[in-house]
């Protein structure tokens, strides 16, 4: 269905220009020149794993689907979060960084679950409801077609001009909706036995902001109108539940938000880690960053040094192998990353990044006998994360190979079908259409691939004639 006047509909027409350079958390991309700026999404296992162990309590304290609840991040260093389309919660990476504690960043995550629970947003966008944020990233992603050398597992895009489009005319909120949303963000953090203390804290660093002429506002709070009724109400709730004042997330997650502002520094600003962290922290975050911020200023015999003291104090983190197989396969040492990916994903099978990330490195070994293993990996990615365009882009690369080796009509007709899903997952209407079309003269009628590709045909037919 074609979405007029809509700030996200043009959102994805903005995504249609854009080119992925890379797929590390290094921010390699080309803007599209826009009024507005750009707006660059990141992709990351550890962070957004982190982010849901933060969340599903409180999606499940809400009665959501954890599951159903999208959740993305945005490289921006101004302090915001909101939601877009009900079920998509948006972070700018700004405000993981200011953020203290996990408690804060819970706070922070209850009160935009409020926003949902209260439908706030739910003019947003039909074609948001209907697409998953994975969509939106695997349109990103999927721009990538024929740069087979996009490397490690953080999927990076530039949209031109979404920032002024999404700040400005979607993630306004009412005094209203804030007081609806606080109400139910304690509510939550109630049910879950969690004290409200680091949301109050939260609050009290944009203490002040409501004051300031609104263009020197910090984002969160010009979308986010502050007040100092807020504030009250939160700390009296805190006064009435004093069994969970000093109640805490625990040293376990407290280490985890440590790694996941020390990764954001060593990728987004590795100077600045350096200076921060130097070699005489030998705190883990700190170590952590310092590998990163090396390894993103092209030393690699020192970033490497500092994993291996990482996977020395902790051998099992898939997220230290897996950093270690990204610094490797972006060098070279194919076959060595393979090794390391493959135990990221013995130890973390639930995600669809990490099975991307491995999946891409053997199909970079070149061997034809890994091509089964290659396409069994993506479908189970495709499986845990649906419309992530690079996952098809990677899966028609590897029927291509497996069609010129079998030169079997079948397997022809499989490069096209995954053409097809990776054109979908662009909003590539067109496109998606006639590679359905080819699909269908080539795979055998009634087969799974056929039915989906005709579903893809029709449902391309309907939008357009809609």
């Amino acid at each position: 269905m074609k979405q007029k006047n809509n700030p996200i509909s043009r959102l994805h027409r903005f995504v249609a220009s854009i080119l992925l350079l890379s797929l590390t958390l290094v921010p390699m991309q080309r803007s599209v020149a826009q009024d507005g700026g750009t707006m660059t999404f990141i992709r990351d296992a550890e962070i957004e794993h982190y982010l849901r162990a933060l969340s599903t309590p409180i999606f499940r304290a809400a009665d959501l689907d954890p599951k159903a609840v999208s959740l993305l991040l945005i490289q921006n260093s101004e302090i915001n979060a909101f939601v877009a389309g009900g079920i998509n919660i948006f972070f700018y990476t700004g405000l993981l960084q200011v953020t203290d504690t996990p408690e804060q960043l819970q706070g922070v995550i209850a009160h935009e679950t409020g926003h949902i629970a209260g439908g706030h947003l739910a003019r947003g966008s039909q074609a948001m409801r209907h697409a998953s944020a994975q969509a939106i990233i695997g349109m990103l992603a999927g721009l990538a077609a024929g740069i087979a050398s996009g490397k490690g597992e953080v999927a990076i895009g530039a949209i031109g001009g979404a920032q002024e489009i999404a700040q400005r005319n979607l993630m306004r909120y009412s005094r209203e909706q804030e007081s609806f949303a606080d109400t139910a963000a304690l509510r939550f953090l109630d049910s879950i036995g969690q004290s409200a203390k680091g949301m109050l804290e939260f609050m009290k660093k944009l203490a002040g902001q409501d004051i300031l002429p609104i263009d020197r506002q910090i984002e969160y709070v010009r979308t986010h109108p502050l007040s100092q009724d807020r504030v009250n109400n939160i700390e009296h709730h805190l006064q009435s539940r004093p069994e969970l004042a000093n109640k805490t997330l625990g040293a376990a997650v407290l280490l985890m938000h440590e790694r996941m502002k020390a990764k954001l520094l060593g990728y987004l600003q590795p100077e600045t880690a350096l200076l921060r962290y130097t070699d005489k922290d030998p705190r883990l975050p700190a170590r952590y960053a310092r590998a990163i911020a090396l390894y993103r200023t092209s030393q690699l015999p020192r970033a490497l040094a500092v994993v291996e003291t990482l996977l020395k104090e902790e051998p099992e983190n898939p997220f230290f192998i897996e950093l270690k197989a990204q610094m490797l396969f972006e060098n070279g040492r194919v076959s060595e990353a393979i090794t390391l990916y493959q135990k990221t994903v013995d130890l973390v099978p639930d995600s669809a990044l990490l099975r991307v990330a491995y999946a891409h490195a053997l199909l970079e070994s070149k061997k034809d006998g890994v091509l089964d293993q290659v396409i069994a990996h993506l479908t189970e990615a495709n499986r845990l994360e649906e419309r992530n365009g690079q996952t098809w882009r990677f899966l028609a690369a590897a029927w291509t190979r497996k069609a010129e080796l079998t030169k079997s009509p079948h397997d022809q007709g499989l490069v096209s079908y995954a053409l097809a899903e990776e054109a979908i997952s662009n909003g590539q209407d067109k496109e998606a259409g006639q590679y359905a079309a080819r699909a269908l003269r080539t795979l055998s009628k009634g087969s799974p691939y056929w039915l989906k590709a005709q579903d893809i045909k029709l449902n391309v037919e309907h939008n357009r004639n809609d």
